[in-house]
């Protein structure tokens, strides 16, 4: 098989997941910015492939990012298989996107206030009860999270977002014991991690947090395995906070173009080799 991944050749997780197709298939490394297509006679594409792996979404402007999704959307059409979907990936990107989604799917989600302008966002900030995290709607990896819980720090950060053409997103600050859970969702398989930080409310691993196994409860593989098809994902990450006062459990986010290095080395599990043998499987059901 010949297999695409969207993403620089001297990646981490290129290269493990070229390790873990060893002689098996042909893999090669893709940048979004080369994709092109042509469209007439002898209508093609730049890519060439039986599947597609997207392990990242560089910065665009709207017209390449519309480009490249409308790209993913007519190789999937053409019958290349891909993880994700484009849609799953347009639903996860956006959270506000990806929110309503779980929300509608019937999923607990922390209480969220999305708007435009400076006065409409202090009264969602007055109706979360003036303790919010504010996140970019594209964003991961726990970058550019700000808490804030004053209303002079609310005004502060909503009117610097607000002048610079941003959008306002704010959640409701979930008091937690130090950890959350990333849940790694492939196919109908859901290995734990549970991230932990001693020093900071953001528990990323990226942002200074600590992995280590978690054995996931039955709720909690529901939640993650519904997450997942709420946004279309087939291989996902779903992050889940626990309210330390109420203990209530919430879905925080959905990644559909998620990362595994560090669960992977919690867990114990080579995650490229599943991931790979996954794909193998989804190919002979497409084409028995």
């Amino acid at each position: 098989m010949r297999i695409v991944v969207l993403s620089n050749p001297d990646s981490w997780y290129f290269l493990d997941l070229a390790r873990a197709c060893g002689t098996q298939h042909d893999i090669v490394a893709m940048s979004f910015e080369t994709l092109a297509a042509s469209v007439g006679p002898n209508s093609h594409f730049s890519l060439d492939a039986e599947c597609v792996i997207a392990r990242t979404m560089p910065a665009g402007s709207l017209e390449q990012i519309v480009f490249r999704m409308d790209c993913l959307g007519q190789l999937e059409a053409a019958g290349v298989l891909l993880l994700n979907s484009p849609r799953a990936i347009e639903a996860a990107v956006d959270k506000y996107l990806s929110l309503a989604l779980l929300q509608r799917a019937g999923l607990p989600v922390p209480a969220t206030f999305v708007a435009q302008d400076l006065s409409t966002a202090m009264k969602g900030f007055h109706e979360l009860g003036e303790d919010v995290v504010v996140k970019p709607i594209f964003g991961s990896l726990g970058r550019g999270l700000v808490r804030l819980q004053t209303v002079d720090q609310a005004a502060d950060c909503f009117r610097e977002l607000a002048d610079g053409q941003r959008v306002i997103y704010q959640q409701k600050f979930i008091p937690h014991a130090g950890y959350d859970l990333r849940l790694l969702v492939l196919g109908d398989r859901v290995w734990g991690m549970k991230r932990k930080n001693p020093h900071h409310w953001i528990t990323n691993i990226s942002q200074g947090g600590i992995g280590e196994v978690y054995q996931v409860g039955p709720r909690e593989r529901e939640l993650a395995l519904a997450a997942a098809v709420a946004v279309g994902a087939h291989f996902a990450g779903v992050d889940l906070i626990t309210d330390s006062k109420t203990g209530e459990q919430f879905v925080l986010e959905v990644n559909a173009v998620p990362g595994w290095r560090a669960i992977a080395g919690v867990v114990g599990v080579d995650i490229a080799r599943e991931l790979i043998s996954e794909i193998e499987s989804l190919r002979r059901s497409l084409n028995p």
